[in-house]
């Protein structure tokens, strides 16, 4: 598989994806007073922080940033996912928001935890996490609301290298083209392609898009891993992340 044009070395090998009951690789510390799921080797000098989507520290995530972190052997990650939520991610009764009620409480969990808000946040968080294991070389990665985080991050003077997205939300060519890093974007068939393309087009930097034929949230909390053609996406879609890091940071 040749997943990213002018990079042909095979640079990974994933692990079987585990459908049910993960047993993630890594732990949760307390960072900055922030609870943050961390994974990889502490020596490494590179590192990825990844934006989650609204469901928070699902499984599937916590197995992708495994999977970063351990499975390519030339290219080190340690590897940080921050709770921005707080234990308090999307309530799963209120989607979709069907109801006056479930719209009012959806609205009022998101005006306080925006995209905006996680970014303002990530500064800090890097400063914190780099005075416990030392100065990195970072790259970012998101899905659905991580995506439009990683699009906030991705501007001029970047504290990321390279950034990665999952079947991204909030789609907006303005960030787009404030964007200043390589971006891979990886949409999904929840996406529309006229809002897609025209985000892409605005692009200036170095990209690599592919659309999966798979529902939106399939790398994150939505993805079907008992399901054969998602748990082979899911594999596929981290080994492509896993080589434009490795071409990029």
């Amino acid at each position: 598989m040749e997943p990213i044009p002018g990079y042909s070395r095979a640079c990974c090998m994933i692990p079987p994806i585990v459908a049910k009951e993960y047993q993630e690789k890594g732990k949760y510390e307390t960072i900055g007073g922030l609870k943050i799921y961390v994974t990889g080797p502490p020596s490494a000098t590179k590192a990825l922080l990844i934006g989650y989507d609204i469901w928070g520290l699902s499984s599937q995530v916590i197995q992708g940033a495994d999977i970063l972190a351990t499975s390519d052997k030339d290219h080190s990650y340690q590897v940080f996912i921050p709770d921005f939520f707080e234990g308090e991610p999307c309530n799963k009764a209120w989607y979709p928001p069907n109801t006056d009620e479930q719209k009012k409480n959806l609205y009022a969990w998101f005006d306080t935890r925006t995209p905006a808000i996680g970014a303002e946040r990530t500064p800090k968080i890097i400063k914190d996490v780099e005075a416990l294991y030392g100065k990195k070389t970072w790259g970012v990665v998101g899905f659905c609301w991580g995506g439009k985080f990683v699009s906030l991050l991705s501007g001029p003077d970047s504290l990321f290298k390279a950034a990665a997205q999952g079947h991204p939300a909030l789609l907006d060519p303005a960030d787009a083209k404030k964007i200043t890093i390589p971006t891979c974007v990886l949409p999904s068939t929840g996406e529309s392609v006229e809002e897609m393309d025209k985000w892409e087009n605005a692009l200036k930097v170095e990209k690599y898009v592919k659309r999966f034929e798979q529902g939106h949230g399939w790398m994150s909390a939505k993805g079907n891993l008992e399901d054969e053609k998602c748990r082979e996406d899911f594999e596929n879609g981290y080994r492509i992340f896993l080589a434009w890091f490795a071409k990029h940071l």
